[in-house]
């Protein structure tokens, strides 16, 4: 990525903006964490209106917000890498998510990419969420491919 740090955390402020008045992960109150060329960590607050309801729910987070947060995540992280990351689009090809624990806390993505081709970007992303102690535990990882767009 051209640019260089200033560039990267242009890119982090762009991103959150973009969040920020998009409506659905707005809802959700998604923020950019943490940003570098090819790897980006977002977060997603507990809120009650996120979680499964009815019996033995137990305020567990719904998985379609586990799904959510990499995909953003993932297509985000490939942006990154890209020449002009605020003027190419990307859009998810494939998504996979395998999930490990149910999550009752925060949700925080990181995404890594893995490689990113001419049309092409594929990531890998990782969701934590914070316990009652404040520590986070892998709750599901995931993959995605994604197309570019100029």
């Amino acid at each position: 990525m051209a640019g260089g740090l200033l560039h990267c955390m242009d890119e982090a402020a762009f991103l959150q903006t973009h969040i920020d008045q998009h409506g659905f992960l707005s809802f959700l109150g998604l923020t950019v964490e943490d940003l570098e060329p090819g790897r980006l960590r977002l977060r997603v607050p507990y809120d009650e209106k996120l979680t499964n309801t009815g019996p033995g729910a137990n305020g567990q987070v719904h998985g379609g917000v586990a799904a959510t947060i990499a995909d953003t995540a993932g297509g985000l992280a490939v942006r990154s890498t890209l020449d002009e990351p605020t003027q190419t689009g990307v859009a998810t090809i494939d998504l996979n998510i395998s999930y490990l624990r149910p999550a009752a806390g925060d949700l925080v993505c990181t995404a890594n990419v893995v490689r990113t081709g001419s049309t092409v970007g594929v990531a890998e992303m990782t969701i934590e969420s914070e316990t009652p102690d404040g520590k986070l535990k892998e709750v599901a990882v995931g993959r995605g491919s994604f197309r570019i767009f100029d």
